[in-house]
């Protein structure tokens, strides 16, 4: 697949243009449902719930990454308001995707009286697969790179560098699709063995913050 990610555009059909972003986000949403749907069955949970609250969460989480990114950009956004819906442009931010679909969790488990908790634990493990899936997106971009890697360094063995303003920099996206990975692997084994309800999400939410700072 890297060899195709050689330019942020994977093809175009007459006016429309899909991005390689697009397409890496949406592979790792489908798998993430799959994922999601398997465990809600082994674990004997009512898998309408699932799927209603997928129609909601997904789309009001990427209301909330986009929400999130003009906040934080805000006096451009203010010079700029033609942009703020702009998303195409780039701009979204998985801090505000996660709070976004948070909030739609809490509010649908109230309204249907299910337990936040049990559906969070399910969630958390598909969640951060996606996130270690879409952070390939930035590699078909050639953004959110790091520091410039100085030829002859020490890290000048790294794959996958990012080369941009003339120099090649710290491929940011794999360090972090990489700890993703690992904390994919930690909660899929942990939510198969006995624990209380709601470890599961916690774990998620304490690993993934000490991963991003």
């Amino acid at each position: 697949m890297i060899g195709f990610l050689n330019s942020a555009i994977a093809f175009s059909l007459g006016p429309l243009t899909v991005r390689w972003y697009g397409i890496i986000l949406c592979l790792g949403m489908a798998l993430g449902i799959i994922l999601a749907l398997r465990e809600a069955r082994r674990q004997h949970q009512d898998e309408e719930h699932l799927l209603n609250m997928l129609l909601l969460i997904i789309p009001l989480a990427v209301l909330g990454a986009r929400l999130y990114y003009v906040l934080f950009n805000l006096n451009w956004y203010l010079a700029h308001p033609a942009d703020i819906l702009a998303s195409w442009k780039g701009g979204l931010a998985i801090h505000g995707a996660v709070i976004a679909g948070v909030l739609v969790l809490i509010i649908y488990c109230r309204v249907k009286k299910t337990d936040f908790f049990r559906w969070a634990d399910i969630l958390a493990p598909s969640l951060i697969l996606g996130q270690a899936i879409g952070r390939w997106g930035n590699f078909a971009n050639q953004e959110a790179y790091g520091p410039v890697i100085a030829d002859g360094s020490f890290w000048s063995w790294m794959p996958l560098q990012v080369y941009a303003d003339g120099a090649y920099h710290h491929p940011t996206f794999l360090y972090e699709s990489a700890g993703d990975l690992a904390l994919f692997i930690f909660l899929i084994v942990l939510i198969r063995r006995p624990h209380r309800v709601g470890a599961v999400f916690a774990w998620y939410l304490i690993f993934y913050s000490v991963l991003r700072f």
